[in-house]
């Protein structure tokens, strides 16, 4: 399959935190992003796309992330080193790591022998949903991605090919419902909000006050935000 025009383009991943610059800290170098010369907590890549912005929220994290990433390393020792736990081990299951950040955030570390410790690489971002097919059809037409070309009878996820500063958006069914706001987001561009909202997006803060951009939801309430030219 080609790739379609995008609706929305990526412009950056967004991570909430209590203690800011803690969390900054630990994935610049989980991640190999440079801190902004004018704020730390602003994470920089070789790309435009591979900015990370690492935002202060008022309230505590209460329940677990609903969306993740994936990180690969050459082992676990760097990210230990950082403050990083091992939540769950590979066994039957599962071939990869389960972690939490210095703030108890869930991410999955997968060991490359090629890789050094650390820096490690962003593989993919991860999202629970009710409908792992629906909202990959939905984010696919939105950001002009397709299906991977190997596709997975348990989930489903979206081939970057130069779209995404990852390899993989995948979609995943977990029995429980969204609870909370997502402490992981991402940023997009678009032209106009109708374009969203058309597709079954909805407005949840229009800008004001303090923001310029509009925050949105998707089909399952998966939180995402979206700037357009005049923002």
């Amino acid at each position: 399959m080609s790739q379609t025009p995008p609706v929305a383009t990526w412009q950056a991943l967004c991570l909430d935190a209590s203690d800011q610059p803690r969390l900054a800290e630990f994935w610049a170098a989980a991640l190999n992003r440079r801190p902004d010369a004018d704020d730390p907590t602003h994470l920089r890549g070789e790309a435009e796309g591979e900015r990370v912005w690492v935002d202060a929220v008022p309230e505590a994290r209460t329940a677990k992330n609903r969306v993740h990433l994936d990180v690969e390393v050459g082992d676990l020792d760097g990210l230990l080193g950082l403050g990083a736990t091992v939540l769950r081990g590979p066994d039957d299951e599962i071939s990869w790591w389960v972690m939490a950040d210095p703030e108890g955030g869930e991410f999955c570390a997968f060991l490359r022998l090629e890789r050094p410790s650390l820096p490690g690489r962003l593989h993919q971002v991860v999202v629970d949903c009710a409908d792992p097919y629906a909202q990959a059809a939905w984010w696919g037409e939105l950001l002009g991605l397709v299906s991977e070309r190997e596709p997975k009878e348990h989930h489903s996820a979206l081939e970057s090919d130069g779209r995404l500063p990852f390899d993989y958006l995948c979609f995943v069914p977990v029995p429980e419902p969204k609870s909370v706001k997502n402490r992981v987001h991402w940023d997009v561009d678009v032209a106009d909000i109708g374009l969203l909202t058309e597709r079954g997006a909805t407005v949840l803060r229009p800008p004001g006050g303090d923001i310029s951009w509009h925050v949105m939801a998707d089909p399952e309430g998966n939180e995402f935000c979206a700037f357009t030219p005049r923002q």
